[in-house]
């Protein structure tokens, strides 16, 4: 099974609802107003008080309430409203997997981990569209939920990492493909914007000749992450290139300061979307 075909294999069973698809095609369409999109949203209420949640904690910072859809749409932007319901819904599909209570708690600590990382650093180097960074990297490493459900006796030896290893690389030699391979897929498979799936697709390469800010950001904040879980003791310069530090101009203050702003966050975000994984702080 490759990584396309284990994606396809799980779309029966993570499948984001409707209400995504229709809040989806009305902020594709520049016709479509903020009430439009708010009416559609509360009919949920689940999501309604999630991104309500989400747009009140001190990850945002507003200075005032936000107390309605529509008031959150205005505020944050229809992008940035989009991206909460990505974050919602995403989630959302995953609720019923079949998998150790444990494993799902680390899995998505790392997941908002990444996200909080590659938000601030994103938001200190003051890049363009630094909205869609935080959804880059909760939604990093969705193919290896996928992965498990298909093949769960192979991500034991997929995360069995050692000082000489390196995850993508363990994961290529179990599985002939990478779990950021099978997270474009699934992105792909629900319809996503390319502007998520490239830089998720690209998350593992060396080459970045080419490579987009987005891109070199999630290569980064992923290994800053990887180093305070799976590859705590791997040597820092073992995982992360000197060049992309270079080219991103990211400091070693920019990196402590963004491990700070994740440890503050990081509970605040994980009882929002994953109050399961909350619990174990």
């Amino acid at each position: 099974m490759n990584a396309l075909e284990c994606a396809e294999n799980s779309t029966e069973v993570f499948v984001l609802s409707d209400s995504f698809t229709r809040i989806k095609e009305l902020i594709d369409d520049d016709s479509s107003t903020i009430d439009d999109i708010a009416d559609i949203v509360i009919l949920d209420p689940t999501l309604s008080a999630t991104i309500l949640k989400l747009a009140n904690s001190s990850f945002f910072n507003y200075p005032g309430k936000i107390d309605t859809i529509s008031k959150a749409v205005l505020v944050l932007g229809i992008t940035e409203v989009y991206n909460l319901v990505i974050a919602y819904f995403t989630t959302d599909a995953f609720n019923n997997i079949s998998a150790d209570p444990e494993y799902l708690e680390s899995f998505w600590e790392q997941a908002v981990d990444c996200a909080l990382i590659i938000k601030f650093l994103g938001c200190e180097l003051n890049t363009p569209n630094a909205e869609r960074l935080f959804i880059l990297g909760l939604l990093h490493n969705i193919g290896e939920l996928i992965v498990h459900q298909n093949m769960p006796a192979k991500i034991e030896l997929c995360n069995t990492i050692t000082e000489s290893d390196f995850p993508w690389e363990k994961q290529r030699s179990v599985l002939d493909f990478t779990y950021a391979d099978c997270s474009a897929e699934v992105l792909k498979q629900w319809q996503l914007p390319y502007n998520l799936i490239e830089p998720i697709r690209d998350q593992d390469n060396y080459d970045f000749e080419y490579a987009t800010v987005e891109s070199k950001l999630l290569y980064l904040s992923k290994r800053v992450m990887l180093l305070s879980h799976q590859c705590n003791k791997h040597r820092p310069s073992s995982l992360i290139c000197a060049k992309v530090l270079a080219d991103l101009n990211v400091t070693p203050k920019m990196i402590r300061a963004a491990n700070n702003f994740c440890n503050i966050e990081r509970l605040s975000i994980l009882s929002i979307l994953s109050p399961g994984s909350a619990v174990i702080y």
